[in-house]
């Protein structure tokens, strides 16, 4: 029984110290695991790391970000050549577009009359003798067969002549027909219509119809009618613009008045974009609402991005002699990574390297710069797209 006893004791023994051998064995093999993954997290990224440093260091001793030609397009990048310019003293005033009325027409019926027929819609581009509008008229109708009536008789007395007719008749025919042919052109038809119905001078082409034709190439601004409506004498049927220039209507302190003249340059800003022009008329008189002199600019329109009713701010150069100086757009200079000013030059084709410059002063739109030579390559547009790819690539951009 005691053998038995001390046998049992053995093997429980053993048991127990095969258990605790197991789990230490566990636990150093579950250590071993987790410090191989450590170790493994810890080398992984300092191998990458340190190939991303390795590769930093190679372009940033250039410092320089490459791109080529489509990748310049798509970011909007511009280069300009640096050119010394005259930078007047600028005053501000609010303005607002107007249409140049110089390069304008609106059509109007000259008679009482019916709206038969639409040639024409609104926003068209038409040209110069482009129909129009199709109308029709009691009046015209009347005329029509009056011219019809005289130019029968002048004809017949013309063929008979003076020894047969006395002069007071002959006088009277062709008078009354000259008179029947210029109420048809003042009513609003053409010399082209007249003259075709004269060719063949039937009764029954007497209808009242007649058709206005554009006097100008333009868009159509503005056509308030419907086919069927009854038009009245100066009624506006069409308008129509020329838009390839527009007026900017600005309202300037009478007391700056002495130093804007005519001529002079003057910047536009709308929206987001600068455009340049130059005053073509200065009024004479207050504006009996603002109480300030009003200052006409012209500028080109291209693409029709500007349109009547926009309101603008106009900055007008001033008279006065003023040094030539290095000017650029205010969004190609910008603020480094250690607070300097810097713009980006082009070294070479797609090749721009950010140098530091010296501000001299800031105008609307404008920055006033020196410290670069007259005639080097500058970024104008996109600078900041060429800034944030240089930082967040690490002065490292490579074309894709």
């Amino acid at each position: 029984m005691k053998t038995n006893n001390t046998i049992f004791i053995l093997i429980l023994l053993t048991m127990i110290h095969g258990s605790r051998l197991g789990a230490t064995q566990a636990h150093e093999h579950e250590q071993a695991n987790v410090q191989s993954a450590i170790h493994t997290s810890e080398h992984e990224p300092e191998s990458g790391d340190a190939h991303q440093h390795h590769e930093g260091n190679g372009d940033e001793e250039a410092g320089r970000v490459h791109l080529n030609t489509n990748q310049q397009h798509a970011a909007g990048i511009q280069v300009e050549t640096l050119k010394s310019r005259v930078i007047p003293e600028e005053i501000e005033a609010p303005g607002e577009l107007k249409l140049n009325l110089y390069a304008t027409s609106q059509i109007t019926p000259r008679i009482e009359a019916q709206v038969s027929k639409r040639h024409a819609r609104l926003g068209d581009h038409v040209k110069k003798g482009q129909a129009l509008i199709t109308l029709s008229s009691a009046d015209m109708a009347e005329a029509q067969g009056a011219l019809i009536i005289a130019a029968r008789e002048w004809q017949r007395v013309k063929k008979l002549g003076l020894k047969v007719v006395s002069e007071q008749r002959y006088l009277e025919s062709r008078v009354a027909y000259q008179q029947a042919w210029a109420r048809l052109l003042a009513y609003g038809a053409t010399r082209k219509q007249i003259d075709s119905l004269m060719q063949n001078p039937d009764v029954t082409r007497a209808d009242g119809s007649f058709t206005l034709f554009s006097p100008q190439d333009g868009t159509i601004i503005q056509d308030n009618f419907v086919i069927g409506q009854m038009v009245e004498p100066g009624d506006l049927l069409f308008e129509i613009t020329d838009e390839s220039t527009i007026w900017v209507q600005a309202h300037v302190n009478p007391d700056l008045m002495e130093r804007v003249k005519r001529g002079a340059p003057a910047r536009i800003h709308a929206g987001n974009k600068w455009y340049q022009g130059k005053i073509v008329q200065i009024y004479h008189a207050l504006d009996e609402t603002t109480r300030t002199m009003q200052v006409r600019v012209e500028l080109p329109n291209p693409g029709d991005h500007l349109h009547p009713g926009q309101f603008v701010t106009t900055y007008i150069g001033l008279a006065g002699a003023s040094d030539p100086v290095l000017a650029l757009p205010r969004e190609a200079i910008l603020r480094s990574p250690d607070g300097d000013w810097e713009i980006f030059v082009e070294q070479e084709p797609g090749e721009f390297e950010p140098v530091e410059v010296n501000l001299v002063r800031q105008l609307p739109g404008l920055a006033v710069i020196d410290g670069l030579p007259e005639g080097t390559r500058v970024v104008v547009q996109g600078a900041f797209f060429i800034q944030s790819e240089l930082a967040k690539s690490g002065f490292a951009v490579h074309n894709h």
